[in-house]
């Protein structure tokens, strides 16, 4: 008897070690987005505008935290309607920070960044905008006046940024600069504006961005399950904004916002400012090595993609390519050899190349210069 109690025993620990490890594991799959520090910061993979059933979102706050694991984020907010409450009824509730403090311990044990924040909702304009980083949501719920709402964000020392800018009354899809926008943008109420919201990109909201000196946002608003709105494949991500953050705090974040550090990745495709963006690419992409083969005038260059973005790039240099065009795809954690036409031996010389898929203003793509040492 002692023996089959020793062996039962036995069994449910092992299964219990084993239903571990797959939790475990289950974090480490999905998308898995992935992207290397740039000199003199880390690259952190935030989403802060998702919502829960906490406002009018389909799922618990733990799903939120689940699937931020499953595609390695470093940072998110449940940005719940402060204003907007459809299933109160069903989830009656009077703390605004509910949410985030199931989120909070949810991650407990998980290498992930909780932000509280919230979403100002009014009618357009000014529309709503995310007030992250706040001390607490509940102060600005009885506030009429939006302004007041902004001012109480502003007096918590909140990161505020204007959401969706292109839902505007005429439904047309183009972000416009309203008036009450531009007043609270002028006022230092607002510090940022989505570019990408869901499967959006605004190309109005980058040039208000870039007029305004505006930190750039790209984010899912995900209300159902990202899996249903995201599906898996080399463009199956959510939306997401890359904070360069001194460290791996919430401080560092906040600091990072406000000086404008950060780029979006939104579709297989990164939008940013010149002086994070080419540093991006350049630390995506990793020449390996490059050499002649023996009595060949053709150099072999081994080209690694680091990050999890395919990047289709234009050959600028002065050598053509063989084997294909000057326009080739290399996909993320992934490897290509690339073939120069040189004529003669060279020792070095500097790659240059445009980047379809990355965007450093309206309509306009980055240009990035590798050394290549043979």
């Amino acid at each position: 008897m002692k023996k089959l109690i020793f062996v039962t025993l036995i069994i449910v620990v092992t299964n219990t070690v084993l239903l571990a490890q797959k939790h475990a594991h289950t974090h480490a799959l999905g998308t898995s987005l992935q992207f290397p520090n740039i000199p003199g910061y880390q690259t952190l993979k935030c989403d802060f505008h998702q919502h829960t059933v906490f406002s009018d979102g389909d799922v618990w706050p733990t799903i939120r935290v689940q699937e931020s694991l499953k595609d390695n984020l470093d940072a998110i907010s449940l940005t719940e309607h402060i204003e907007y409450q459809p299933h109160i009824g069903d989830i009656p509730h009077k703390d605004r920070n509910r949410s985030y403090q199931i989120a909070v311990k949810e991650a407990k044990d998980h290498n992930l960044i909780i932000v509280k924040g919230s979403e100002i909702t009014r009618a357009m304009p000014p529309g709503h905008s995310n007030a992250i980083f706040l001390d607490d949501p509940n102060k600005l719920l009885m506030l009429k006046d939006f302004k007041d709402a902004y001012r109480e964000a502003i007096r918590q020392q909140a990161f505020v940024f204007w959401n969706h800018s292109y839902e505007t009354p005429k439904n047309d899809n183009i972000s416009f600069l309203y008036e009450a926008n531009k007043q609270l943008i002028d006022s230092n109420y607002i510090h940022g504006i989505e570019i990408v919201n869901t499967h959006t990109y605004s190309t109005e909201a980058l040039q208000i961005a870039y007029d305004k000196n505006l930190t750039l946002m790209g984010t899912s608003d995900v209300h159902g399950l990202i899996d249903w709105d995201y599906k898996n494949g080399p463009k199956g991500h959510r939306p997401i904004t890359l904070v360069f953050s001194k460290d791996r705090t919430q401080e560092g974040i906040k600091t990072a916002l406000f000086d404008h550090r950060t780029v979006v990745h939104f579709d297989n495709t990164l939008i940013g400012r010149d002086s994070f963006l080419i540093p991006l690419i350049s630390e995506c992409l990793v020449i390996k090595k490059a050499f002649y083969e023996p009595k060949s005038l053709v150099l072999s260059v081994e080209l690694e993609n680091i990050s999890s973005c395919n990047f289709i790039l234009q050959n600028l240099s002065p050598y053509s390519l063989i084997e294909s065009s000057d326009i080739v795809e290399i996909e993320g954690k992934s490897t290509m050899t690339l073939h120069f036409r040189t004529k003669e031996k060279i020792n070095q010389f500097d790659w240059i190349f445009n980047v379809i898929n990355a965007i450093n203003a309206p309509n306009k793509h980055p240009l990035v210069t590798k050394k290549i040492v043979i």
